[in-house]
């Protein structure tokens, strides 16, 4: 019985073929991928297929983009600090009439300083050697001040061996990118003198008062770093290398500076904040500019 239904079932759809009808589903469009750009310096593929457009993040292409962004940053970092340095040690032999760090207190100071900011003994040893060559240029500290936007503003820390040059790169760097230059003392009333000590941890505020107190120092303020897991001590000028040597009794070595910091830190929106760090990186690419100091609290 089941045969004969089958039978029957199978003489309807031949007699009745022409009614069905068979479509092949087409393939999909082949897509072409191309590289290409965002505007914001990420790269992108692009899949098109002559109609159309897909644009997907180029994975292995964009991790690489930004490991070498983010390493091209650090050894900018470095070899601005390397020659920082450099300079200043130089100043400091030729300002201290010996290139005896046992003679000369503050070259002693700065290579300690140096040697806790990672410079290499190498670079020291030759800025002190090109110190006592005749030929070496004299380098003297100058300082300028600026105006961004949304209420921002700029200490700009140079030292150069040749002040009209160092004079015009400044404010050129500030006009290009639409800021304007200050008259001296119209900004740095806005800041005071502070000494920077920075660790690559996050310092326990209770164990660095105790570790200050003992080493003598009654000036600090503790505060997170720039970059995740490190801690800025902020201090007076004349105690930062008693809170150096505070930081060294716990086990850290600090990296020291002088810097200004804003009395009254402003927040501006977006669009101004990217405007004032165009000018920021614009500065801190010029060879005579030590340091940028600004009062933007984002």
């Amino acid at each position: 019985m089941n045969q004969l239904l089958l039978i029957i079932a199978l003489i309807v759809i031949v007699e009745n073929a022409s009614a069905f009808t068979f479509v092949r589903q087409a393939s999909p469009p082949k897509c072409t991928p191309r590289c290409t750009n965002d505007g914001k310096n990420q790269p992108r593929v692009v899949y098109s297929d002559g109609k159309r457009s897909i644009i997907g993040p180029l994975f292995m292409g964009r991790a690489a983009a930004v490991r070498a962004a983010t390493k091209g940053k650090t050894d900018a970092k470095k070899a601005k600090t390397n020659a920082s340095y450099g300079k200043k040690i130089i100043m400091a032999v030729k300002q201290g009439g010996s290139a005896s760090p046992d003679a000369n207190k503050q070259l002693a100071d700065l290579i300690v300083q140096a040697k806790r900011n990672n410079v290499p003994v190498d670079n020291i040893n030759r800025a002190i050697k090109r110190a006592s060559e005749s030929n070496t240029a004299d380098f003297s500290e100058s300082t300028f001040e600026a105006y961004g936007f949304g209420g921002a503003s700029f200490i700009i820390n140079v030292l150069s061996d040749n002040a009209n040059r160092a004079s015009a790169d400044v404010k050129s760097a500030i006009n290009k990118n639409n800021g304007k230059v200050a008259e001296s003392g119209s900004v740095l009333f806005l800041y005071d003198r502070k000494g920077k000590a920075e660790v690559d941890v996050v310092l326990d505020e209770e164990a660095l008062m105790d570790a200050a107190i003992e080493a003598g120092c009654d000036d600090m303020e503790l505060v997170e770093g720039d970059e995740e897991g490190t801690s800025i001590v902020y201090t007076d000028p004349k105690e930062l290398g008693i809170m150096a040597e505070a930081l060294k009794s716990m086990g850290h070595e600090p990296k020291s500076t002088l810097v200004y910091v804003s009395k009254a830190p402003v927040e501006v929106d977006e669009e101004d904040f990217e405007k004032n760090m165009k000018i920021v990186d614009a500065l801190e690419e010029l060879d005579d500019v030590d340091s940028v100091e600004h009062n933007m609290s984002n």
